[in-house]
């Protein structure tokens, strides 16, 4: 079976403004990373529009329902301090979630062993009634709960090792018995969430702080020691990563001090645990990552991993 990769032009088209780190030449780098010939297997598709109903299952009702309303017909608006909208935003955070809810049918329908969505707004920030951190519409999560909900799964979960907390996943997870987040990141760094004891109702929440400047080791050893068991505990169905490459020592908004292969590593680990727990099933989403070097070449082994494993 073949990797999937979704993605559409309104999640280029999203732009947050003039020096906004969350910016659309991000994703023209992700996409320039894979416009090679190593990835020429990749089975590409458009990045559909979500019916809202999926999202409705994550975010409050009035919440979607006003962010909608709120896409300005011209200009921007700003939801929080970092947090703003065009004119394509809102279909860009609608292909976002929908990119999510098609890969996760066809890994799970068996149409393809995994699937990439490179796709923008970022995702693992937003709570159920509250964009920020550049996030809209959490992807991730709207993914698991489709999951759940369509398929009838029991068991799913969201690994997200963005240097930033996914605290909207967290959120939206650690009250619900059958869904699992486990995150890695910089500890302290925004949001200000994400402590280890932060374990959710039914220890179903794995968080893995890690210190400024903690590099490759301590970054690996989190996953050998912390996260992989407790994935492998929990046994999920499905897994789904929140896949931000901000950790990465060149990015300007953390200081984990990864390299490339770094993604690579982990990405293996989790995609070998899959093959042991979940015949393989496995969805990809694309959140953080600001230095464009960094994010289009850890995205490419990232993706990578995906298509040769």
């Amino acid at each position: 079976m073949t990797t999937l990769l979704f993605s559409h032009p309104s999640c280029i088209e999203h732009d947050p403004g003039e020096y906004h780190p969350e910016r659309p030449d991000r994703l023209r780098a992700v996409m320039d990373g894979l416009d090679d010939d190593a990835f020429k297997h990749l089975k590409r598709l458009e990045a559909p529009i979500v019916d809202l109903k999926h999202v409705k299952q994550v975010h409050d009702a009035g919440y979607v329902d006003m962010m909608m309303d709120s896409v300005p017909s011209d200009g921007r608006v700003r939801l929080d301090p970092d947090t703003v909208m065009s004119a394509s935003s809102g279909e860009a955070a609608q292909r976002a979630a929908g990119a999510a809810v098609a890969a996760v049918d066809a890994v799970v329908d068996g149409q393809a062993r995994n699937a990439f969505c490179a796709v923008r707004p970022p995702g693992h920030h937003a709570e159920s009634s509250k964009a920020m951190g550049f996030c809209l519409f959490n992807s991730a999560a709207v993914a698991a709960f489709h999951a759940r909900a369509t398929h009838q799964m029991d068991r799913v979960c969201v690994i997200d090792f963005d240097v930033h907390h996914g605290n909207g996943t967290q959120h939206s997870f650690e009250h619900i018995d059958g869904l699992f987040y486990g995150s890695s990141h910089q500890w302290p760094a925004y949001p200000g969430t994400g402590a280890v004891a932060e374990s959710g109702d039914f220890n179903n929440v794995c968080n893995v702080p890690l210190a400024p400047g903690t590099g490759s080791v301590g970054f690996r050893d989190g996953y050998e020691e912390d996260m992989l068991p407790a994935i492998r505990a929990f046994a999920p169905e499905l897994i789904i990563i929140s896949a931000g490459f901000d950790a990465h020592k060149r990015d300007p908004l953390a200081q984990l001090e990864l390299e490339t292969e770094d993604y690579r590593w982990v990405t293996d680990k989790l995609l070998d645990l899959a093959d042991d727990i979940c015949d393989g099933r496995v969805v990809s989403l694309l959140e953080g990552g600001y230095d464009l070097e960094a994010l289009r070449d850890s995205t490419a082994v990232h993706v990578a991993s995906l298509l040769e494993h």
